[in-house]
Order: structure tokens, then C-alpha cells, then sequence
């Protein structure tokens, strides 16, 4: 594991937490060499975390639109930053270019990064760990939320773990190493009982 995509918040949040956890990841990623991946904005935890990579000598690469370029909302100072034309296209290359994804606390924008990329991991298109960081229980309603979509037969229970909800960044970074993809064939198998199909039709 290599890079770390990031997903967090263009703001700072109303709870002085939140910009303490971005800096412990910054730091943490640093420190144990893994490069960080993020939305390239010099603005909220995104600039935090960002950096702190950057002054204990870490690595950073910065996505961002050319749109939100001119508004001239482009850290300057991180190791590449990439511009591309649409968000659509912004997502993709994140994505690409990580080994595993981290989220911090966000709004619109983080959810729809992280959901895309459960989703994209649901259906087997890649096999990339995400751990989402708890930080002063912001997601735990989403957890509540994933683990009622299980209860109501919405949502498989091992594709629910692929959301892998932590407390700390040290946690975050082991449950990166530690995770196990679910099997994309189960989930194939499953569906096609639920809907009155053998497995071999």
C-alpha cells in the first residue's frame, strides 16, 4: 500500500476535533511513508490534512477541476496537482491513483465519494479498504443507517463491512492493511435466489 486517498470536508467544521484528526492522519500518513491523495483544495480539512503530509516530509497529490482551480482554490505548494475538467473525472483519478481510502468528517461532496466508491467495491470493480473515522460520532448514524439497510435485507452484511468504521487514524491505517474484499460471486449467487433463479441459470 502506497497511496491514500483522503475524502473530507472543504471546511473546518464546528468542533475543534475535527481539524485535530485531520492533522493526526497527515501526520500518521507521513510518518509511515504513504503518500496522500486528496481533492487539491487549500481550503478546511482537506488543507489540513494536507499540510501536515507535506511538513513531515511526506507526498501529496492534489485532483482538482479546473473550475475550482480558477477561483484559485488550489493548494500550491503539494507535490503534483492534477487538473481535470469535471468532477465525474476528478472522482475517477482519485480513485485510480489510490490503494485504500480514508474518510473524515464532510458533507455532500465526502458522502458522495465514499458511496461511490462502496458501491464500486460492492460490485467488485475494485478491491480497495476504506475505513471512515468517527470522529465526535459524526458517522454514527450512517453506521446505524448501513446496519438497517442489513436488518431490512437492503444491503448484504458482508458489503456493509466494506465500510469500515473506526475511531483514530493509527485504527484507520490497520484496518486498511487488514481488510478482506468480500466475494463478488456470493453476492451474484444471492441475488439471483432472492429473485426465484438458480445459481447455474
Amino acid at each position: 500500500m502506497k497511496q491514500i486517498c483522503v475524502y473530507c470536508s472543504s471546511n473546518l467544521g464546528a468542533n475543534g476535533q475535527y481539524i485535530e484528526v485531520a492533522n493526526r492522519l497527515g501526520t500518521l500518513l507521513a510518518k509511515q511513508k504513504l503518500d496522500l491523495v486528496y481533492g487539491g483544495a487549500n481550503v478546511g480539512l482537506m488543507r489540513a490534512t494536507a499540510e501536515k503530509v507535506l511538513e513531515y516530509g511526506g507526498k501529496v497529490t492534489g485532483v482538482i477541476t479546473h473550475f475550482l482551480a480558477e477561483k484559485h482554490l488550489t493548494q500550491q505548494n503539494i507535490t503534483q496537482l492534477i487538473t481535470v475538467e469535471t468532477m465525474q473525472e476528478r472522482k475517477a483519478k482519485m480513485a485510480e491513483l489510490a490503494d485504500g481510502f480514508i474518510v473524515l468528517p464532510g458533507g455532500f461532496g465526502t458522502l458522495e465519494e465514499l458511496f461511490e466508491i462502496l458501491t464500486a467495491g460492492q460490485l467488485g470493480f475494485h478491491s480497495k479498504p476504506v475505513a471512515i473515522i468517527n470522529t465526535n460520532n459524526y458517522y454514527s448514524l450512517l453506521k446505524q443507517q448501513l446496519e438497517l439497510m442489513v436488518q431490512e435485507k437492503m444491503l448484504l452484511e458482508p458489503h456493509a463491512h466494506i465500510a469500515q468504521f473506526v475511531e483514530t487514524p493509527e485504527q484507520a491505517i490497520e484496518a486498511l492493511y487488514k481488510y478482506e474484499a468480500p466475494v463478488i460471486e456470493k453476492w451474484i449467487d444471492n441475488i439471483r435466489k432472492e429473485n426465484g433463479h438458480s445459481v447455474n441459470e
